[in-house]
């Protein structure tokens, strides 16, 4: 599976976050994993590993975002969007083998796939603050 793949699936697990009840994403990420094809031990671990990884910064995540994202509180960004942003914090701030410049342009390509066209100068817009 590639990386993109990988963050794809990742990302839809996130997005789970806003309907679910945190203790319950083990069962989300499970039920979500069965539904992957071709999903080799591997990739099985580092979607949950990276998964896990987010949700137990999820407080320190939404807390940066909500630093950059002047005028936009967490409740007011749509939740696609914040899924995409949690991933893509995550990624800057904890992940060491993600670049800056991979993690923004997956990103906001996320965000134009699942939320359209304008949400990705948005999503742009919010990561490039966070280096700022």
């Amino acid at each position: 599976m590639t990386r993109r793949s990988l963050r794809e699936n990742i990302f839809k697990i996130l997005f789970k976050i806003e309907f679910n009840d945190i203790h319950e994403m083990q069962e989300q990420i499970d039920f979500s994993l069965e539904g992957i094809d071709d999903l080799s031990e591997e990739d099985e671990a580092y979607i949950t590993d990276k998964t896990k990884k987010i949700i137990s910064l999820i407080g320190e995540i939404d807390a940066v975002i909500s630093d950059i994202s002047v005028g936009w509180s967490i409740e007011r960004i749509g939740k696609a969007e914040l899924a995409i942003l949690r991933l893509a914090v995550y990624e800057i701030k904890y992940d060491e083998d993600i670049p800056l410049n991979v993690a923004v342009s997956e990103a906001v390509e996320l965000s134009k796939i699942y939320c359209g066209e304008e949400a990705g100068s948005f999503v742009n817009g919010v990561l490039t603050k966070l280096n700022d």
